[in-house]
């Protein structure tokens, strides 16, 4: 029987150890906390957002510049095969208003000691506690053989005929992926982008009065501009350093590449992006002598108590007092970025290996019966099931990729 060795713990890798011991290989998953898929079960307590049900053209579109090395994948196994594979465990799923896909139970536990069951029918051994430190090898060498240390600091060497890494990025370290393994695989040649936060909040230079009295506040059906891009439409969330929540994680990847050129990102926030900039000056213009600028705000334009403080925090502390001035910073409110959040509180990472190192079966091109799947590669999408989505299809596609090279050798 050929065996596999799968390094961690999370979907990509449970996925892989699913298709592989399907196949009749003999499976040993290494999870280095005492139990896996801690990140899964985190990501359950919001509700468990597994895939979305957005149509194909648009769903490929949120993986940016990796969406050609991902969409063959989504074909392979994609948000339907996702559903009916949910269901399958006894977890059905229904689609939220806003498209998002979920399990019925709204939880992730009870999918979870589903798929913990089938892997344990079908002989997958998960050895907890178990972390890999690197190959047996020297640095130059082709050695696959795996170095694995328990909780004790013992290592010894292991062997399989195929081996699935799936470490996952360097986001939230203290639910198992923290980024290590960056270095053992730079050491062989393998070309990393460094690992940078994805989906998660940005730094602004609030003061301390409108952090005091407005974070954890959320500023709804508002539309957010980056570095001249499309306008997106969502919430926004407040906080004492600064903003998170979709609309911010959606434009990551601009934000990112906005603070590297010019060390700030200037995010232009439309307060009423269902009303036109005509309109909203029209209303303005309505004012009443008695009306102080909040009455003003509320009552012309309905603005709320923690969009008011915005517009006033982003100038100066003061309003204009003509209508035509306000409405264009309603609809442009300028809000500096001047950082990311650390990346131990991201959701997620962008950076990892480069697509260059790994062929479409996603085996590393310079070790061959080695593959790689999830987080650990250089992609990132924003949240919305997206992020899952690619994390399972990446392990059915290493694991067939796997599969196709054990047969090959036996060829």
């Amino acid at each position: 029987m050929p065996t596999a060795r799968v390094l961690g713990g999370g979907p990509a890798g449970l996925m892989a150890a699913e298709v592989l011991a399907g196949a009749g290989v003999d499976v040993t998953v290494h999870e280095r906390m005492p139990s896996p898929g801690r990140k899964f079960l985190l990501a359950g307590h919001g509700g468990l957002n597994l895939t979305h049900s957005e149509d194909r053209d648009h769903f490929v579109t949120r993986y940016g510049e990796s969406a050609e090395r991902i969409a063959p994948m989504l074909e392979r196994f994609g948000p339907d095969v996702l559903r009916a594979w949910a269901a399958d465990l006894g977890e059905p799923t229904f689609v939220g208003s806003s498209g998002r896909v979920f399990p019925q139970a709204l939880r992730a536990t009870p999918l979870f000691r589903a798929w913990l069951a089938r892997l344990s029918d079908l002989g997958v051994d998960i050895e907890r506690r178990t972390s890999w430190s690197g190959w047996a090898g020297d640095v130059g060498s082709a050695d696959r053989t795996l170095l694995i240390t328990n909780e004790t600091g013992h290592t010894r060497e292991v062997t399989s005929d195929v081996t699935v890494f799936a470490l996952g990025g360097a986001s939230w370290p203290h639910l198992g992926a923290d980024g290590t393994w960056v270095g053992p695989f730079t050491a062989r040649g393998i070309d990393v982008t460094p690992l940078e936060a994805a989906n998660v909040g940005v730094r602004v230079e609030w003061s301390d009065l409108f952090a005091d009295r407005f974070a954890g506040t959320p500023l709804k059906n508002v539309s957010v501009t980056v570095s001249g891009g499309d306008p997106q439409r969502g919430e926004l969330m407040l906080t004492a350093t600064g903003v998170e929540g979709g609309l911010v994680y959606a434009r990551g990847a601009a934000i990112r590449n906005s603070l590297k050129a010019h060390g700030r990102c200037a995010v232009r926030v439309d307060l009423r992006p269902e009303v036109s900039l005509e309109d909203v000056a029209k209303r303005l213009g309505k004012r009443r002598a008695k009306d102080s600028a909040t009455n003003w705000l509320r009552r012309s334009i309905g603005l709320d108590p923690a969009s008011i403080g915005l517009l006033r925090e982003t100038s100066g502390g003061t309003l204009p007092h003509d209508a035509a001035t306000v409405a264009a910073l309603i609809k442009a409110v300028p809000v500096v970025v001047t950082g990311t959040m650390p990346i131990d509180r991201a959701i997620s990472t962008a950076g990892g290996i480069a697509w260059t190192e790994v062929d479409e079966r996603l085996m590393l091109r310079r070790m061959p019966g080695t593959f790689v799947a999830g987080e650990m590669l250089d992609w990132e999408a924003p949240t919305g099931g997206y992020l899952l989505q690619a994390s399972f299809s990446m392990g059915v596609v290493a694991a067939h990729g796997a599969l196709a090279w054990l047969e090959e050798q036996h060829s």
